[in-house]
């Protein structure tokens, strides 16, 4: 699928502001492709798409979560966890993706995995640094990311684990054990 035509079925999905922030995700994302190796068609198209179903019905979501038979757990954690997965699945439903990598790179860019692929972790971070953001801890995840995309992406997870535990809610399991995969496997290469 050709940039523009993505581009303009997803215009129609979000909001003016979230159409500039994918904007953004989709240049870093394009930039830490090229710059770590992974395929810069594939971050792109799955930049373009990762909030596809960002502002679909709460309901509309739990329903696909459940008919789909994704993981049960999502439903007992924000619903701001709820995009991710549901938009892979709408993706391919109504914009006729088929690429599995492009799928999950959209699918874990919320929650992260283990043994998340080079276009995953591109994609979660590139989500998480586009130059649209502004909050603490972002400018040193950046920093990180110039040189070293797992260290930026450690320094993400850490950053949004502490913010949730700060504001006493619960963190998605998935998110906790990717950041020990990662953390595990950078103690294991010293």
């Amino acid at each position: 699928m050709k940039r523009e035509e993505a581009l303009s079925l997803v215009r129609k999905q979000i909001t003016e502001h979230r159409y500039v922030h994918t904007l953004g995700v989709v240049e870093t994302a394009i930039m830490l492709a090229e710059k770590y190796g992974a395929d810069v068609e594939k971050a792109e198209l799955a930049a373009i798409f990762h909030d596809y179903a960002k502002f679909r019905p709460k309901e509309e979501m739990a329903t696909i979560i459940e008919q789909q038979q994704m993981d049960p757990q999502l439903l007992a954690f924000h619903s701001e966890l709820w995009h991710a997965p549901v938009g892979a699945y709408l993706v391919q439903k109504e914009a006729g993706i088929e690429d599995e990598e492009v799928l999950d790179a959209i699918r874990y860019h919320t929650s992260g995995r283990i043994g998340m692929t080079l276009l995953e972790k591109v994609v979660y971070v590139a989500d998480y640094i586009e130059p649209g953001r502004h909050f603490p801890g972002v400018e040193e995840v950046r920093e990180l990311a110039k040189n070293n995309l797992d260290a930026a992406l450690i320094q993400a997870l850490k950053n949004t684990i502490q913010f949730l535990m700060k504001k006493n809610q619960p963190v998605y399991p998935d998110t906790f054990h990717t950041y020990n995969d990662l953390t595990m496997k950078k103690e294991g290469a010293n």
